[in-house]
């Protein structure tokens, strides 16, 4: 009997409860990457430099790490259903205010509070799955919110081509295709308070039964844990495996976010083109490329044990693609080699995501 209520309650979470956090991912995601489809157009009203553009770019991630850490602790503190809301929403808000970048000083502000708003989204919701799903069970689940990441490209691609090339409002295209984009997110914030279960004790659609399977699951892998890891955060900070995982995902977003940015804007050089509906299809496929490696890879590994070793070869796969998009002038080429890179720094994150929760856990939530 609770093997098969474990089953059924992992069933229904899969069902409940990723598709919901993939959509927040993707909303994320496009919210993160549009200012690359902006590049070209923002550059001309606003004046800034390639440097300048870059810097701005590159500034969310410095607010996105200062209170990343705070971030996560507040959440387990405060609950996950009410965190991750009010991450969406103020972030939405952020990110719908970039119609009133102006300058480099205006953009450098809203980048950094945008990287503020948002900080801890995803390792908030990497936490978030540790209190629902087994070891055994979350290369698959991370695989399933990670879909959110091509998802949100394929159709954020074209949709944010499209609003470039419209100008309701007497806006300009980039000011329409920010602030269309940020309400969405807050919209689904606001959703989300009312649709995510921070446990499964909290979960209606769970039998007791149910609930209980899934909670004896999680608390022997707690207890195995925590003979292993950290007792502190700060001991966690100055942990060498800790800080290993780090320097590994650090490569890791370096290779995703030189693609996120600047994949647009290779297109277009490649056509000849300003950036608008067609480059934003032609940026979609290496993405629907990753959808079908993504799913493969991660129920693969999970099922032979071996996250480990597809996370390596994964994060190979993406150097080699990043290094080919550079050598060639063929549209096709680069194309092809950018459905290399995607596929692997995509695939490779969930993999490794396994790898410090198998090591971390957080303490316990106190008794009720």
């Amino acid at each position: 009997m609770p093997n098969h209520a474990l089953k059924q309650a992992l069933g229904k979470m899969r069902l409940r409860i990723l598709p919901f956090v993939a959509l927040m991912f993707a909303m994320a995601i496009i919210d993160r990457s549009n200012i690359g489809f902006a590049k070209q157009a923002f550059q001309v009203d606003t004046g800034l430099s390639n440097a300048a553009f870059a810097l701005g770019a590159g500034i969310f991630f410095i607010g996105y790490a200062i209170f990343e850490v705070p971030s996560n602790l507040i959440m387990h503190k405060v609950g996950a259903r009410l965190w991750l809301s009010r991450i969406m929403v103020t972030w939405g808000i952020v990110s719908a205010a970039m119609m009133f970048a102006h300058d480099e000083t205006s953009f450098y502000i809203l980048r950094f509070l945008l990287g503020v708003a948002e900080a801890g989204l995803s390792p908030g919701v990497v936490l978030y799955l540790t209190y629902w799903f087994p070891q055994n069970q979350r290369g698959s689940a991370y695989g399933i919110y990670y879909f959110g990441v091509p998802l949100s490209l394929m159709v954020g691609g074209p949709v944010s081509g499209w609003l470039l090339e419209s100008s309701p409002f007497g806006l300009s295209g980039w000011q329409w295709m920010f602030v269309a984009e940020g309400l969405a997110a807050t919209v689904i914030g606001v959703i989300a308070f009312f649709y995510l279960c921070d446990r499964p004790r909290d979960a209606k659609w769970l039998s007791a039964d149910e609930k209980s399977a899934i909670e004896d699951a999680l608390e022997q892998e707690h207890l195995q844990k925590a003979l292993h890891s950290p007792s502190t955060w700060r001991a966690a900070l100055i942990n060498p495996k800790v800080l290993y995982f780090t320097l590994i995902y650090f490569t890791i977003q370096v290779s995703v976010y030189g693609v996120l940015f600047y994949l647009p804007t290779r297109i277009a050089e490649l056509l000849g083109t300003g950036i608008g509906l067609k480059v934003g299809v032609l940026t979609a496929i290496p993405w629907v490329a990753t959808v079908c490696v993504l799913y493969a890879v991660t129920r693969y590994a999970d099922r032979k044990g071996q996250q480990t070793r597809f996370a390596a070869l994964m994060l190979a796969l993406a150097a080699v693609g990043i290094a080919c998009s550079t050598l060639s002038s063929s549209l096709t080429l680069v194309i092809l080699a950018f459905c290399l890179a995607a596929s692997g720094f995509i695939t490779v994150q969930p993999l490794f995501w396994t790898l410090p929760t198998r090591y971390l856990g957080a303490p316990q939530p106190p008794v009720e």
